[in-house]
């Protein structure tokens, strides 16, 4: 029998306590209703194991870093500005 040729990030992506996403939230233009989107499905959450705001940074980070380089220039600007803006919902400074 052939083994899967799924990648471990979609096994993560897939199976991963950190928490459910809204369908296609990293795709939108606005970096704040991403990071709004990604705030809320933390908060809600009851299967992750950090903090909310770790659990939406790392689920944001983890995005961009398996995107790579598929990723534009305009794109990932849009996910750091989001980054930014979840830092500013809860309550935390933006980095320069």
């Amino acid at each position: 029998m052939a083994k899967s040729k799924k990648k471990w990030s979609q096994d993560v992506t897939e199976h991963s306590d950190a928490m459910d996403l809204k369908e296609g939230v990293f795709k939108s233009d606005d970096p704040k209703k991403i990071a709004r989107s990604v705030k809320h499905s933390a908060d809600e959450s009851d299967r992750r194991k950090s903090s909310p705001y770790r659990a939406a940074m790392s689920m944001l980070t983890f995005y961009i870093n398996r995107a790579g380089e598929q990723l534009t220039k305009k794109r990932r600007g849009t996910l750091e500005k989001a980054k930014d803006e979840l830092r500013k919902d809860f309550g935390r400074q933006p980095k320069d």
